[in-house]
């Protein structure tokens, strides 16, 4: 166009290189799709470890019965939602997509199920409580259903939204390939 000092082309007033420092809108999408991704999978991490406290608690006996209770049984298989976040979080630096299908499938069975199941498992609990005002676990003095019914609610929607995302980027990186495979 010109130099630093000297004059500029005839015809333009230096502004028009603007149309070529547009980043792909795949691209951007990728980057911001990878950010919220992250934040739910640090999220499901402060969950998963508060579950591991509670379960490790309760066997160890560090605390009596009547302030931590024993976990339910949809707690253990819950344990394994960890390992579709981990691959969720290898997928991102190359972008590979084989690694965020097997982290979107894999949270369906070892995050989303277990979910469910305990939903199914503590519901006569939950309704005993509602109907009665009895519980027989507590967890610092407030009943074990409710803190987990809390805890099966926030889970479900963090593992909800992360599916959500996770097929949205990868959406994003389908378009990025097709465009490559076009050139």
């Amino acid at each position: 166009m010109a130099s630093r000092g000297g004059p500029r082309a005839a015809g333009t007033d230096g502004s028009d290189f603007q149309h070529r420092e547009r980043v792909a809108s795949h691209y951007q999408m990728s980057v911001t799709l990878k950010s919220e991704i992250k934040k739910l999978i640090y999220t499901h991490v402060v969950i998963w470890l508060l579950l591991l406290a509670q379960m490790v608690v309760g066997h160890l006996k560090l605390l009596p019965h009547d302030q931590v209770a024993m976990p339910y049984q949809w707690e253990y298989p819950y344990l394994l939602s960890i390992l579709p976040s981990l691959l969720g979080l290898l997928s991102f630096p190359r972008n590979n997509i084989s690694y965020l299908v097997l982290s979107m499938i894999s949270t369906g069975l070892f995050s989303v199920a277990p979910l469910i199941y305990g939903a199914m498992e503590m519901f006569p609990m939950a309704q005993q409580l509602y109907r009665h005002g009895k519980a027989y676990r507590f967890i610092f003095g407030f009943s074990a259903v409710s803190v987990m019914y809390l805890v099966v609610v926030v889970a479900a929607q963090v593992h909800g939204w992360q599916l959500y995302y996770s097929k949205k980027l990868l959406d994003s990186w389908f378009t990025s390939t097709q465009e490559k495979k076009k050139k």
